[in-house]
């Protein structure tokens, strides 16, 4: 019997995810991604045509994609980021261009556009953005202040203390998930978050109305993979522990079972993260009630090279896809 694996996140985060999830025989696969990004290409692109941001899309159809060599290069070609062109193309990605430029195709209709992009990239599986609705993302900080746009949380300006804590996240106006994101909740067999930014990338998409009922409400297993290191404006000082609060404040459910990194970090990555504020998640999570914690290997070996023109600050260490996947297959099939 085919079983539905739902993801829910954005980013590189995402990305690795899914990545090793599409191996998974016998299921159907679908993430789920915010719309409030506002950052880089994507927020460039948003302002300019009024559709949803492309970019968490982008990632996830490209991670859903066929790894066989004949696919090779219409992965780059949407990876492809313009690092010439100071009047306009510079800092663009063209798979953002192609899904803005479908999205026009399609009398601005991103879901239409999503679709399409999805059939001509032969992807293993669907991504659907959790709601049509434009809107922007908002935090308030346990000082009082809020900060409006996924990209200044993710990367505050200055003077802001990038140490505060966000006591309160919510989209202005407020958004609604769509019926279709609602029925794949309900519908699902397992239900993945993380890794990824706790706030803008994971939260983001939990703040619409309706998510966290349908959280509530959904038979599903319900799977957190804590990130590696933390990150400064959002999940500075946080452990392991924090982190599961929050997913459960925002989701409205607790994990059935989180999995947490047990390797150790590279020294030499982990002195660069420190230069930005960021620093390994300390792990104070033995055990929790009504939670199975999975301490594992999940570390990835790969080297991250950024790509030419791109301004965002970006991870320099990720989850394996594989050895990610592998345990949730487990957990899918109660074998864990």
């Amino acid at each position: 019997m085919t079983k539905n694996i739902v993801t829910v996140g954005g980013g590189t985060g995402s990305f690795t995810l899914l990545k090793g999830l599409k191996h998974i025989k016998g299921v159907n696969l679908t993430a789920i991604v915010p719309s409030t990004d506002s950052g880089g290409s994507s927020g460039r692109l948003m302002d300019e045509f009024g559709h949803l941001p492309p970019g968490d899309i982008r990632q996830c159809l490209i991670a859903l994609m066929d790894d066989e060599e004949d696919s090779l290069t219409m992965r780059n070609l949407f990876n492809y980021r313009f690092d010439k062109g100071e009047n306009g193309l510079k800092g663009h990605n063209f798979g953002n261009l192609f899904l803005t430029a479908l999205t026009e195709i399609f009398e601005n209709d991103s879901i239409k556009a999503i679709k399409a992009a999805g059939e001509i990239l032969n992807i293993r599986g669907r991504v659907l953005p959790v709601t049509n609705n434009k809107s922007v993302l908002v935090a308030e900080y346990e000082n009082g202040a809020t900060l409006e746009g996924e990209h200044s949380i993710d990367e505050p300006p200055y003077p802001h203390d990038g140490r505060l804590k966000i006591v309160n996240l919510y989209t202005k106006p407020t958004s609604t998930i769509s019926k279709e994101v609602r029925d794949t909740i309900l519908n699902a067999d397992l239900i993945v978050t993380g890794p990824g930014d706790v706030y803008t990338s994971l939260c983001a998409n939990a703040v619409n109305k309706g998510f966290s009922e349908a959280m509530k409400k959904t038979k599903a297993k319900f799977v957190y993979v804590v990130n590696l290191v933390t990150k400064y404006g959002q999940t500075f000082g946080y452990t392991s522990s924090d982190h599961v609060k929050e997913i459960t404040k925002y989701f409205g459910k607790q994990p059935d079972y989180v999995i947490i990194n047990n390797a150790k970090l590279p020294t030499d990555i982990l002195k660069r993260y420190v230069l930005q504020n960021d620093y390994e998640v300390i792990n104070d999570l033995k055990d929790l009630k009504g939670s199975k914690i999975i301490f594992k290997n999940v570390l990835s070996n790969e080297k991250i090279v950024n790509a030419k023109g791109d301004v965002l600050v970006r991870s320099l260490i990720r989850h394996d896809p594989i050895i990610l996947s592998k345990l949730i297959e487990k957990i899918l099939n109660e074998s864990i």
